[in-house]
């Protein structure tokens, strides 16, 4: 946290910008937006392993279904920028497939990662519902740190403010109107946070109380987007826009929508006297899931301990 002199208007603490984007090993230069990204896929997949391992499944899958779904989730984010986000100026021909330079949409990535990752899982048989609850809490870490690297790429800031940990933004990458101002707040920041609470709350549901999958997915998609309608409506990066409001602002409120209709659902569907749903309306999934709730029931049953202490 810097302090600045207290001229007009000027702030009298703030975020300093990062001096620098990345650093040379020899003659290649590596980004820490990139390398931010390495760093938060690999923590997902350690903490996915973890998490599958708990649920007695089987941990080396976590690989193969990453191997594929991390290449496809970063295409499908390029994508999803590509599309929503209108070019701010003369791009190279390359600019498309530029994720070092920024631009990855994380609905696009997640989007194209879970289809790759239900597609592996569809071919080994695995539960895809527990693997979603797996895979929820780690999906969040990896943004939180991937978020570290908008800070080094001075991205994604909101509108100006003087708050004292306002992000101080040199005056090249201030959005055309804002020039003349010196400080904005930090929304990559703020997502973050958020990231990393809601993480650690999926995790405490997950331990505590009795959640039927994919319910932790699908609060992790409610409560991310929620936070994005709140984030949107701050920042003032390029966007298309619809009705004066960003188009993210739309998904986000959409998404918000559909995951709390899709906890609701996966929540009160009712199992049988077997625990197995009733064969009309449940995948194989859903019936595996099942299984592995009634077995882990009755074990507890067995030991005289309460269904919670059986999770």
């Amino acid at each position: 946290m810097a302090l600045a002199h207290p001229v007009a208007g000027a702030p009298l603490a703030f975020i300093p910008s990062p001096p620098v984007s990345g650093f040379h090993i020899g003659p290649v230069y590596l980004h820490f937006y990139g390398l931010m990204y390495v760093i938060g896929i690999a923590l997902a997949v350690l903490i996915t392993r973890r998490r599958v391992r708990a649920y007695g499944g089987d941990p080396d899958l976590v690989y193969e279904v990453a191997w594929w779904a991390v290449p496809i989730g970063l295409l499908g984010a390029r994508l999803y920028y590509d599309v929503t986000t209108p070019p701010s100026g003369p791009q190279h021909w390359w600019w498309p497939v530029a994720i070092w330079s920024g631009g990855l949409g994380v609905w696009g990535g997640i989007a194209a990662g879970a289809l790759a990752g239900v597609w592996r899982l569809r071919r080994r048989g695995a539960p895809i519902a527990q693997f979603a609850d797996a895979v929820a809490p780690a999906l969040l870490v990896a943004q939180a740190v991937g978020r570290i690297g908008n800070y080094f790429n001075i991205e994604l800031f909101g509108r100006p403010t003087t708050l004292p940990w306002g992000l101080e933004v040199p005056r090249k990458y201030r959005p055309a109107g804002y020039a003349r101002y010196s400080t904005f707040h930090p929304t990559f920041l703020y997502e973050l946070i958020f990231d990393l609470a809601l993480a650690a709350a999926l995790v405490w549901l997950g331990n505590h109380r009795r959640i039927r999958p994919p319910g932790l997915f699908a609060l992790y998609v409610t409560g991310y987007s929620a936070f994005r309608i709140f984030e949107e409506s701050l920042r003032i990066d390029t966007s298309q826009h619809f009705g004066g409001l960003r188009l993210n602002f739309y998904v986000a409120s959409a998404l918000t929508v559909l995951g709390l209709a899709w906890f609701v659902r996966t929540q009160r569907r009712r199992p049988d006297a077997t625990g197995v749903p009733p064969a009309g309306g449940a995948d194989p999934e859903d019936r595996q899931s099942a299984d592995v709730g009634a077995a882990a029931a009755a074990d507890g049953a067995a030991d005289g301990a309460t269904a919670d202490d059986a999770k």
